[in-house]
């Protein structure tokens, strides 16, 4: 939709945290039993082996760190440097600055031109071992331009579609998320960077997914590689009314799906195979 005055559509209508004695326990178990079919599959160690013989890329790979706090980025560059692609690791101190305002002073001195993926990183994102690779492989298989990895059922993460789905290894879907982590194909360079200068980013992912749209894009979240986003509550360190209106002055004139748009899952891919 392009309304001149967006409302609040682009909202999922939760948070997304996952908290309380029931709900955690029915997300371990929903956890365990996607985790029970992978290892009766032996899913992962298929997929590992079906990595390592594609293809080297180059990926560049972008974060913002809070260092005022704890947080997860060394793990998540150590996994991503274990990768057999052609890694470039760079981040900077958050210094009060937003996500993309960080993301594109990063660009600056590190172009995302002569790479074949830009992946983007928040630093409290726990990766699974042999993330990369599999990640990269499976997107690649299905032809995604923008990609992003399942999070696991015990994951913050706002909109049901981007979580875990037992016996899915990729989905395509409508809608990838601004975070905790995303991949853009080098087709999307052009048209997707530099990023707007927002501070929050809240709607930003919406925008894509219209511009996906009038591109032929396929936009997918990844099964196989799943991540973890909890190391703290979600929107702690800013005001969320600030986000709120940020959003809603950026979509105003612009295209973008609404969350109910955003929910869909378009296929579901079971095997690579």
């Amino acid at each position: 939709m392009s309304d001149s005055a967006p409302r609040d559509d682009f909202l999922s209508g939760t948070s997304g945290q996952v908290f309380g004695v029931r709900t955690t326990a029915k997300a371990i178990a929903a956890d365990a039993l996607a985790s029970g079919l992978e290892l009766a599959r032996l899913q992962a160690w298929r997929l590992s082996r079906a990595a390592r013989h594609s293809p080297r890329r180059r990926v560049l790979a972008l974060a913002a760190e809070r260092t005022e706090v704890p947080n997860l980025l060394t793990a998540a560059r150590e996994e991503l440097l274990r990768s057999h692609h052609r890694v470039t690791f760079a981040s900077t101190p958050a210094d009060g600055r937003g996500k993309f305002e960080n993301l594109n002073l990063l660009l600056e001195d590190h172009p995302a031109a002569g790479h074949d993926w830009l992946l983007v990183l928040d630093d409290d994102v726990a990766l699974p071992a042999g993330f990369l690779d599999g990640f990269v492989f499976l997107a690649e298989r299905f032809a995604l331009t923008l990609a992003q990895p399942a999070h696991r059922r015990r994951s913050h993460a706002a909109f049901e579609v981007t979580r875990r789905r037992a016996g899915s290894v990729a989905r395509e879907t409508a809608f990838v998320e601004i975070g905790p982590v995303v991949a853009f194909g080098a087709a999307t360079f052009d048209a997707l960077l530099p990023f707007p200068p927002l501070r929050f980013g809240w709607g930003l992912d919406a925008h894509w997914s219209a511009i996906a749209r009038e591109h032929d894009w396929r936009l997918g979240v990844i099964d196989a590689t799943p991540i973890r986003h909890g190391l703290r509550r979600i929107a702690a360190s800013y005001d969320r009314d600030e986000a709120i209106a940020e959003a809603r002055r950026f979509l105003s004139g612009r295209p973008y799906l609404t969350a109910e748009q955003a929910q869909r899952t378009l296929a579901l891919h079971r095997s690579w195979r």
